[in-house]
């Protein structure tokens, strides 16, 4: 699954990132927030216009807004839920 499906609230780790869809500069600036693999994340909001865009996951302590293209180059393996 990438990451712009994952339900919202749910976490996930990233798994595999396609750097070649994405413009080098805005690969930089996601591994500089730590958005690579390996990376825990969670859905925190979607944008209600335009199909969801921008997405805001939270990565640590930090909540990042991400375009849902960017998402999309994102594999994530779903974390089970703690019921």
């Amino acid at each position: 699954m990438t990451l712009d499906h994952l339900p919202r609230g749910e976490s996930a780790t990233i798994t595999s990132v396609h750097w070649d869809r994405l413009a080098p500069e805005e690969g930089h600036r996601l591994r500089a927030l730590g958005i690579d693999e390996g990376a825990e994340v969670k859905v925190a909001h979607r944008g209600v216009f335009g199909g969801g865009d921008p997405m805001a996951i939270t990565i640590g302590r930090m909540t990042v807004a991400l375009r849902r293209a960017h998402a999309a180059a994102m594999n994530v393996e779903q974390q089970e839920s703690a019921r």
